[in-house]
C-alpha cells in the first residue's frame, strides 16, 4: 500500500493565534510560527517541507527577495497581514504567477485613532506635560509653554487610502480644514487636491502621513518639504519610516524649522535614531498602529478569507499584485 501524499504547506512567518493557525490548517499543513529573518527560517526548513510550501502568510515588511521565493518551488500564494506589502519582491512574484494578497483597510480605524492620538500629542505637548508634572516642575509653581491648539489648523493628508480616509474624517471632527496630496485626484472626494507633496507642505500646519511605502515614496519628507511646512508645523507618520529622512527630520526638530513631530513608524525598526531619542519635541510609539484586538482580528480574518478561496476557487478576494488569477478575482 502506498504512502499518503503529504498535504501543501502553508509557512506562517510571524506569531498568531492559537485559533487563526487553527482556521488556517483547515486547508493546509501549518509550519510556524516562525519568527523572521524569513531567508533564515526557509534556510531551515527540512527539503521536504520547503518544496511544498504552497502558501506564506508574513506581514508585508518580511523581506521576500526573488532569491528566498526560488527555494520554494511549490509557492502560489503570499498572504500579507496588514496593508502593506512592500517586503515582497513583487517582480519574482509575477514572473513565478504568485498571488500577492493584503488585508487592506482591516487596520485603517485602528491606525487613523492613533494617527489623531499622536496628532494632539504633538501638537498640544502631552509627553513633555506628562514629564513636566512627573519631575515636579507644576508642584515648583512653573507653568508649561503656551501652545497652539488643533481647531481650525489646516490638516494635509499625504495619500487619502482607507488609513488616509478615516484620518481626514477625524480632523474634520476636530474642526480642522483638510486636504490631501496623492498620485491623482480621487473621484467624489470634498477635499481640496494639491498635485505636490512640497505644495500640500506649504498649505498645511499639519503633514499627516498615510501614503504606501515603496521606492518611489523613500525620503519623500526631506528638508524641502520639512521647511516648506515650516516652524509652526507638524509631522505624523503612521504608515512606513522609509517616506521620511529621519536625519532631515531630527535637524528639523532641534534647528527650529518645524515644530513637533509624532512618529509611530520607523526605517530601520526598532531602531530609532538616536537623535530623535534625545529631541523632546518628537512623540515616539513603537509601531502600535495596528496593535488593537480588533485591527488584529480584522486581519486575521482577511488572511484566513484569501486562503479559504485561494484553496477552494484558486482565486483570492484582496490581490496586490501578479497573476491572472488574482485579477480574476478582482472582477
Amino acid at each position: 500500500m502506498s504512502a499518503p501524499v503529504p498535504r501543501a504547506a502553508l509557512l506562517v512567518a510571524l506569531r498568531i493565534p492559537d485559533g487563526f493557525r487553527a482556521r488556517l490548517a483547515a486547508h493546509y499543513d501549518v509550519l510556524g510560527p516562525f519568527d523572521p529573518p524569513f531567508r533564515d527560517v526557509v534556510d531551515a526548513l527540512p527539503r521536504a517541507d520547503a518544496e511544498r510550501v504552497a502558501v506564506i502568510v508574513a506581514y508585508g515588511t518580511t523581506r521576500m527577495s526573488a532569491a528566498v521565493i526560488a527555494k520554494l518551488p511549490a509557492l502560489a500564494l503570499v498572504c500579507c497581514v496588514g496593508s502593506g506589502y512592500e517586503g515582497v519582491d513583487l517582480d519574482a512574484a509575477r514572473a513565478r504567477g504568485i498571488v500577492v494578497t493584503h488585508s487592506v483597510g482591516a487596520n485603517a480605524a485602528s491606525v487613523a485613532d492613533l494617527a489623531m492620538g499622536l496628532l494632539i500629542a504633538s501638537v498640544r505637548g502631552i509627553a513633555e506635560g506628562d514629564a513636566f508634572v512627573r519631575r515636579g516642575d507644576w508642584l515648583a509653581g512653573r507653568r508649561p509653554d503656551e501652545t497652539r491648539g488643533v481647531t481650525g489648523r489646516r490638516i494635509g493628508v499625504w495619500g487619502l487610502g482607507a488609513i488616509g480616509s478615516k484620518i481626514a474624517r477625524r480632523c474634520e471632527a476636530f474642526e480642522t480644514e483638510v486636504a490631501y496630496h496623492g498620485r491623482a485626484p480621487r473621484a467624489g472626494v470634498r477635499y481640496a487636491y494639491h498635485d505636490s507633496l512640497v505644495g500640500l507642505a506649504l498649505w498645511a500646519d499639519v503633514l499627516m502621513v498615510a501614503v504606501r511605502a515603496g521606492p518611489e515614496n523613500r525620503h519623500a519628507i526631506d528638508e524641502r518639504v520639512l521647511a516648506a511646512l515650516g516652524a509652526d508645523g507638524h509631522v505624523v507618520n503612521i504608515t512606513r519610516g522609509s517616506v521620511i529622512d529621519e536625519d532631515a527630520l531630527a535637524r528639523a526638530l532641534g534647528d527650529g524649522v518645524i515644530a513637533g513631530a509624532g512618529l509611530d513608524v520607523f526605517e530601520r525598526e526598532p531602531d530609532v535614531p538616536e537623535r530623535l531619542l534625545a529631541l523632546r519635541n518628537v512623540v515616539l510609539t513603537p509601531h502600535l498602529g495596528g496593535n488593537t484586538s480588533e485591527a488584529q482580528r480584522a486581519m486575521h480574518e482577511a488572511v484566513a478569507a484569501n486562503v479559504d478561496v485561494f484553496a477552494t476557487r484558486g482565486t483570492v478576494l484582496t490581490p496586490v499584485e501578479g497573476s491572472a488569477r488574482a485579477a480574476a478575482a478582482a472582477e
